[in-house]
C-alpha cells in the first residue's frame, strides 16, 4: 500500500448528467461509484468519498460533490450550500487540503448553469487557488475526441471558464467496437491529466482565515432574495455547530468585506 503522504485530494463537480460517477469509475478501472438517476434528490455541495490507487501506488481521495442544477438558489438550497461547504472544507483540512478540481461537463453547448458551477467551486469555494482540470465526456462519436476542444475551447473562454488542463474522453462503459477502444484510451488520458496537475509535492489548499465569510458573501450572488443576518447566524450555530460568538465574528467579517 502507498504511504499516506502520497494521498491527494480531488474534488470532482458538474451538473447532473455530466457523468461524474462514470468518470470516477473510469479513473479507478472498476465500478466503485453508483450511477445515480437524474431524478435523485440533489443537496448542494453534498459529497461522497472514493479512494483510487494508480499502478504507481499513488492514492487519490476523490470527493464527488453535488453542485448547482439551476443558476439561482432557493433559500433551502442556500442553507444546504453553506452547511455542506463548511463541512467539506473541514473534512478536507483534516486530510491535507484540496490538490485538484475536476470540472466534469458533457460535450455540447456551454450553459449558464455550467458557468455558475465553475464559479461556485473554483472562484468561491477554492478562491482560485487550486488547479482545475476540465473533463469533457460523451465524446465517443467524435472521430478524434480532442477535436471537440479544438472546436469549443474559445466558447469556454468566452464564458470565462479556464482550466490548467483538459481531458476529452468517453466514460460510457457499455459500448463496443471502436467506441470501446476509445473508452480504454480515455482512462489513460484522464489519469495522465490527473498525474500532471495533482503533483505529489504540491501542498493542498485548506482555506484560511476569513474563508467562510468570503464564501457566504460571494454565494449570495446566486440566491433568490437576500438572506438576513439572523438566517446566517442560525445556519452557523444550528447546522454548523458554531458558538454564537464565533458565528457573530463571521457575520461581522461579511459586513466588513461589504464595506471595503
Amino acid at each position: 500500500m502507498a504511504p499516506a503522504s502520497l494521498t491527494r485530494n480531488i474534488v470532482i463537480f458538474g451538473e447532473t448528467g455530466a457523468g461524474k460517477s462514470s468518470v470516477i469509475n473510469l479513473m479507478a478501472g472498476q465500478q466503485i461509484a453508483s450511477i445515480l438517476s437524474p431524478d435523485s434528490y440533489r443537496c448542494t455541495l453534498h459529497w461522497t468519498e472514493y479512494r483510487i490507487t494508480f499502478e504507481n501506488g499513488t492514492q487519490y481521495q476523490v470527493f464527488d460533490t453535488v453542485g448547482l442544477e439551476e443558476p439561482r438558489l432557493q433559500t433551502g438550497e442556500y442553507l444546504s450550500a453553506v452547511t455542506n461547504a463548511y463541512g467539506l472544507i473541514n473534512t478536507l483540512k483534516e486530510r491535507g487540503g484540496v490538490n485538484l478540481l475536476l470540472f466534469c461537463i458533457r460535450g455540447g453547448r456551454v450553459t449558464a448553469t455550467m458557468q455558475c458551477n465553475y464559479r461556485l467551486f473554483f472562484e468561491f469555494f477554492c478562491e482560485e487557488k487550486v488547479p482545475l482540470a476540465l473533463v469533457v465526456t460523451n465524446l465517443e462519436r467524435e472521430t478524434r475526441m480532442e477535436d471537440w476542444y479544438m472546436r469549443n475551447g474559445h466558447y469556454l473562454e468566452k464564458y470565462n471558464i479556464r482550466s490548467a488542463g483538459h481531458a476529452c474522453i468517453t466514460a460510457a462503459n457499455l459500448l463496443d467496437g471502436r467506441h470501446r477502444d476509445k473508452y480504454e484510451m480515455s482512462r489513460g488520458i484522464l489519469r495522465g491529466v490527473v498525474e500532471v496537475h495533482c503533483n505529489a509535492s504540491m501542498e493542498g489548499w485548506t482555506g484560511g482565515q476569513g474563508w467562510l465569510a468570503s464564501f457566504i458573501k460571494k454565494l449570495v450572488e446566486f440566491v433568490v432574495g437576500r438572506p438576513k443576518k439572523r438566517d446566517i447566524i442560525g445556519i452557523l450555530t444550528k447546522r454548523c455547530g458554531m458558538s454564537k460568538e464565533v458565528a457573530w465574528q463571521v457575520v461581522r467579517q461579511i459586513a466588513d468585506e461589504n464595506q471595503s
